[in-house]
C-alpha cells in the first residue's frame, strides 16, 4: 500500500479556560476514521509546491532541515495551511504583511469550496489577492506514519499555529460535520469517557499541549524543540533464510531497528519457535511452539539474568520441549519464576520448573473459572508498585486487570522494557472475556500505562514493540470506537441478546469469528451497564442513557 505524505495542524487560541485547540468531527460516511474528532489536515497535493513563491519568514531549505528532509519540508506546511482553510475556514496568510481584512475574508469564504473541489489552487488564490504564507508562524510538533493494517496509510507531519485574529472557524459540512474548541485536557477527558472518538496521533498531540498555559508558550516550545528523528527508512533484515527489506510500520520493524542499528541485515523479521533471541544485555526471548489463533506465533518466555542467577517471566504452556530448552538456557539456575497471569498458555510450566530448580513462584493466584491454570500456586503474591530484584535489573510490578483479573505487567528499569503478557499483544487486540475479563478495568489499566516511562513493550505474543504510548492510544481508541458501534447497535436493534447484536456491532469481522466477538461484545455491554448506559432484562440488553447517542 502506498504511503501518502500528509500534514495536520493544531490550531490554538487563548481563552479564560487557558489554551484551547480546534477539533473537527469527520463525517460518519468517511472511509478513514469515521466520526472521529481530528485537527484540520490532509494529503499533500502536487500543486502545493507551486506556492513556494508565496512564502514568508522562512524557506524550503530551512524547513526541510528542521524536519530532517533533503527537500520538500515546505510542501507539508503549505498543505497544512491549505487543508486548514478548506476544512476549518481559517486562512493562515497575510496581505501586504498585515492580517487578512474582513472584506477579503468574505471574498475568500466564497472561494473556499472551489479550493476544496480542486477547481482553484492555493497558488492561484495567493496570486489573485497578493497573499503570502507565513511559514514561520507554524511550529513543527511531530511525525506519524499510519501503522500497517489501516485502510489508508499516511506519512504525516504535525504542526501547531495560533488561530488568526478576526477569523471564525467553521466546518465544511461535507468532510467535517462539527467543530469545537476545547482545552487539551477536556478533549482527553471526553475521549476517555467515550464522549468523543479521538485517534492516537491526535491524542499524542493533545498530551503535548496540555501543559502549556498559552498559545504563545506552545508555539515557542515547538520552534525551540523540533521532534527527534525517528527511523522510518526501509531496514534490512532476514526472513525464511533470505535477505529482505522491512518498511516502517511492519510488525518486526521496531525490533529489527533496535537489534541492528548498523543495518547489517542480520536481525530476524520472523519469530521462530525454539530459537532464542537476545533483546538486550541479560535478556533473551524464547518462544514456545504453540502457535495458533489465540497465541499468534507462540507464547513468549523471557529469560533475565546471568549465569548463576536467572529469572523467567511466563514459562509458558506445559510443553516438555519448551521446558527443557528453558533449563538448557539457564543451566537450571533459575532463582524465580514470574507469571503475568494464569491462562493456560502462560503459566502451566511454572510448577514443573519449580520442582526441578527450587525456584520461587511469583504472581497472583488463579481466579476460580475453568479457563485458568489452577496448578499455579505462588510463593509470593506481589503488590502493585512493589519491586522485584533480578540480575538484569529491578522489575516494578504493575497490576493491570482487564484481560484477566490477576494480570500483572513487569517494568524493567534501565532499558525501560514493559513485559506486558496479554495486556498488550503485538498485531492484534486482546480478548476480554467475562466474567473474569473486564472492559472497564482493561481501559483503566491501559490509561495507567501512559503515566509510566516505557521505551519498549515485550508482549506475551509477538515482536518487541516501540512507541509504547502510541500503542496504548491505538488500543484505547480501537476499544472506544468499538463501543460506539455497540451503542449504535443497541439503540437501533435493542432490546436484543448479545448474540443478536454481534452481526451489527461486528459487521467488519468475519462471521466465523462472531462467537468469539460475542464474548467481547458482552464485555462492552457490561462496561456500558457499569457506566449507567445499558441495562439487562433476562437475556436481552436495552439502552438506558439519555444522552441521545
Amino acid at each position: 500500500m502506498k504511503i501518502r505524505p500528509a500534514a495536520t495542524i493544531a490550531l490554538t487560541r487563548n481563552s479564560t479556560n487557558g489554551l484551547e485547540v480546534l477539533l473537527l468531527q469527520r463525517t460518519w460516511k468517511a472511509a478513514f476514521m469515521p466520526g472521529f474528532y481530528v485537527f484540520p489536515g490532509g494529503a499533500v497535493d502536487a500543486g502545493d509546491r507551486a506556492c513556494l513563491d508565496h512564502l514568508q519568514g522562512t524557506d524550503d531549505q530551512a524547513v526541510s532541515q528542521t524536519m530532517s528532509l533533503d527537500e520538500g519540508g515546505a510542501d507539508y506546511m503549505i498543505a497544512a495551511i491549505r487543508e486548514c482553510f478548506e476544512e476549518a475556514g481559517l486562512l493562515l496568510a497575510t496581505q501586504d504583511g498585515k492580517p487578512v481584512s474582513a472584506s477579503l475574508l468574505a471574498t475568500l469564504a466564497n472561494q473556499r469550496q472551489a479550493l476544496d473541489q480542486g477547481t482553484l489552487t492555493l497558488d492561484q488564490l495567493c496570486r489573485q489577492h497578493g497573499l503570502t504564507l507565513p511559514l514561520d508562524r507554524l511550529g513543527y510538533l511531530s511525525h506519524w506514519i499510519t501503522p500497517e493494517g489501516a485502510p489508508r496509510r499516511f506519512d504525516t507531519r504535525f504542526f501547531i499555529a495560533t488561530a488568526p485574529d478576526g477569523q471564525q472557524a467553521s466546518h465544511d459540512g461535507n468532510e467535517t460535520i462539527d467543530h469545537v474548541w476545547l482545552t487539551p485536557q477536556q478533549a482527553l477527558d471526553d475521549h476517555q469517557n467515550g464522549r468523543r472518538l479521538i485517534g492516537p496521533p491526535t491524542l499524542r498531540t493533545l498530551r503535548q499541549l496540555r501543559d502549556f498555559a498559552s498559545s504563545e508558550a506552545a508555539l515557542a516550545y515547538a520552534h525551540a524543540n523540533p521532534p527527534p528523528v525517528v527511523p522510518t527508512a526501509p531496514w534490512p533484515a532476514r526472513k525464511g533464510g533470505k535477505a529482505i527489506v522491512l518498511e516502517s510500520g511492519s510488525p518486526a520493524y521496531g525490533e529489527v531497528v533496535k537489534l541492528d542499528p548498523g543495518q547489517d541485515g542480520q536481525a530476524l523479521a520472523e519469530i521462530v519457535a525454539t530459537q532464542p533471541v537476545t533483546l538486550a544485555p541479560g535478556l533473551i526471548r524464547l518462544t514456545a511452539n504453540n502457535a495458533g489463533l489465540m497465541t499468534g506465533p507462540g507464547t513468549n518466555s523471557y529469560v533475565l539474568g546471568q549465569p548463576g542467577d536467572y529469572t523467567i517471566i511466563d514459562p509458558g504452556p506445559a510443553d516438555e520441549a519448551h521446558l527443557e530448552q528453558l533449563l538448557q538456557l539457564t543451566d537450571g539456575q533459575i532463582r524465580q519464576i514470574l507469571v503475568t497471569h494464569t491462562h493456560r498458555d502462560h503459566s502451566p510450566a511454572a510448577m514443573a520448573l519449580k520442582q526441578r530448580t527450587g525456584a520461587t513462584l511469583v504472581g497472583l493466584p488463579a481466579p476460580t473459572d475453568a479457563s485458568q491454570d489452577h496448578s499455579f500456586v505462588p510463593d509470593l503474591a506481589p503488590e502493585h508498585g512493589s519491586v522485584i530484584a533480578t540480575a538484569a535489573g529491578d522489575l516494578r510490578v504493575l497490576h493491570t486487570p482487564g484481560h484477566a483479573s490477576n494480570h500483572l505487567c513487569f517494568l524493567l528499569g534501565g532499558e525501560q522494557i514493559l513485559f506486558s503478557g496479554d495486556h498488550i499483544m503485538q498485531g492484534s487486540t486482546v480478548v476480554i472475556n467475562p466474567p473474569d475479563g473486564d472492559m472497564s478495568a482493561y481501559l483503566k489499566s491501559l490509561q495507567a500505562l501512559l503515566l509510566e516511562d516505557i521505551h519498549y513493550i515485550a508482549p506475551g505474543h509477538g515482536f518487541l514493540m516501540t512507541n509504547p504510548h502510541q500503542v496504548v492510544d491505538y488500543l484505547t481508541t480501537h476499544r472506544l470506537a468499538r463501543e460506539h458501534k455497540v451503542v449504535r447497535a443497541l439503540t437501533q436493534q435493542g432490546p436484543a441478546s448479545a448474540k443478536e447484536l454481534t452481526p451489527f456491532a461486528y459487521d467488519d469481522v468475519p462471521a466465523a469469528l462472531h462467537p468469539l466477538a460475542t464474548r467481547s461484545l458482552l464485555a462492552h455491554l457490561e462496561k456500558l451497564r457499569t457506566d449507567g448506559k445499558a441495562r439487562q432484562d433476562g437475556q436481552h440488553w436495552l439502552w438506558s442513557s439519555g444522552d441521545g447517542r
